[in-house]
Parts: C-alpha cells; sequence; structure tokens
C-alpha cells in the first residue's frame, strides 16, 4: 500500500501563496538543491493528487515546460479533485467530483508507489481531516509574506513527530513529519 505524503513549500509565517494566489516568492528560493530534491521525490512518486486550483495553475505551466521535472510532471498519473472542472486535455490526468476520502483511500490502496499530494491547500485540509496523510514534507521557506492562504486549516489537533530535518543553502529547511502514532 502506497503513503500518502504532503509536500509543499510554506513561508515562515505559514503561508502557501501570498494575496490573489501569489506565487512568485518560489522563484526566490528555487536552487539546484530543491531541484534535486524535487527530482528524488519524482523518482518514489506514483502519483499526484491536486485541487482544482493548483492543477489549474500546473496545468498551465508544465504541458509547455521542459527539462526532468517537466517530464515527469507531463508523464505522472495525476489525480484532481474538483466539483466544477469536469475534464481535462493534461495528459494522464484523472478528475474526481466526490468521496475525496473513499477515492484516496483506493487510490493508496492501488498504488505499489507513494502518493503526492502539491499544493493544493484545501484538499491538504480534508485529507488530514481524514487520516489519509502519511507524512508531511514542509520546505519552511525564509520569507514572510504578511497574508495569503495558509497551509493548515481549522480543524483537529493532529501531533506530529519529527523524522528528518535538512536545511539547504537557499534558507529552506525541510521538515518531514509522520503522524504521531505512526511507527
Amino acid at each position: 500500500m502506497a503513503k500518502l505524503i504532503m509536500w509543499n513549500l510554506m513561508t515562515l509565517d505559514g503561508f502557501v501563496e501570498g494575496p490573489n494566489r501569489d506565487i512568485s516568492w518560489h522563484s526566490d528560493v528555487w536552487g539546484e538543491e530543491l531541484e534535486q530534491l524535487s527530482i528524488e521525490q519524482m523518482t518514489a512518486a506514483g502519483g499526484l493528487l491536486f485541487g482544482r486550483v493548483t492543477y489549474e495553475l500546473m496545468a498551465s505551466h508544465w504541458p509547455s515546460a521542459t527539462g526532468a521535472v517537466a517530464d515527469f510532471m507531463n508523464a505522472a498519473p495525476k489525480y484532481v479533485f474538483s466539483r466544477t472542472v469536469k475534464k481535462s486535455d493534461w495528459n494522464n490526468t484523472q478528475m474526481f467530483e466526490a468521496d475525496v476520502s473513499g477515492t484516496v483511500a483506493r487510490l493508496k490502496r492501488d498504488s505499489a508507489k507513494d502518493l503526492f499530494v502539491f499544493g493544493s491547500a484545501d484538499l491538504a485540509g480534508s485529507l488530514i481531516a481524514h487520516g489519509l496523510t502519511d507524512e508531511f514534507r514542509i520546505a519552511v521557506t525564509p520569507v514572510i509574506l504578511g497574508g495569503g492562504t495558509p497551509l493548515f486549516k481549522q480543524g483537529a489537533k493532529v501531533k506530529l513527530k519529527l523524522i528528518d530535518s535538512r536545511p539547504l543553502s537557499t534558507g529552506i529547511v525541510i521538515l518531514r513529519y509522520v503522524p504521531a502514532a505512526a511507527k
């Protein structure tokens, strides 16, 4: 059975995007180390999960991009959860409208390789609430936005256990957590 891993860049003040969905700060922290980490993670990924907003951002960028990351993003199985978007022209994409928790539980059972949630703070929050997230990988960036979309929404308390931390030369610190009850 696959693990579900949430992977997000987050500002020091807890946001995944600034006002008006601004993610321009990503270019301030992107570098060779983060690209290499992304490539390493992609080799372990059996599929990517997106909510509608992140899906639309990704689908508008990756199909015309080039390079190793673009090749992966375009070839990887993508599972999109949306009540409004019904079909996709992006290669290897399946759309789901309802039963998010049941669908993700089935995808975890059926996948031999781990599944990743990129961005998609609302989807991630729903999966956390259903106890479906097996690992949290958060790249805390040395940026303070002062407002925007928080990574974590209000909900039940979840106790986590740190399993790894790794600073990068750009000032990012990669934190890896699992639910405290997990072994």
